[in-house]
């Protein structure tokens, strides 16, 4: 066909390794978590995200 064009592209997959890391969920006020029995909730303070129990999250509002 006349005016036809043809376009190419070279593509390569690159492979990386992701990382991640974890830590234990608690309370800031009483250091409670999950394995406890509690649920875990965060909260923006002034001062940056902190995680409160079922107990102490109440308290904070």
């Amino acid at each position: 066909m006349q005016g036809t064009k043809t376009i190419m592209q070279d593509m390569q997959i690159l492979r990386t390794e992701n990382y991640s890391s974890v830590s234990r969920v608690e309370c800031y006020v009483c250091g409670k978590g999950l394995e406890d029995g509690h649920s875990i909730t965060a909260k923006t303070l002034p001062n940056g995200i902190v995680l409160f129990c079922d107990v102490h999250y109440s308290l904070q509002d």
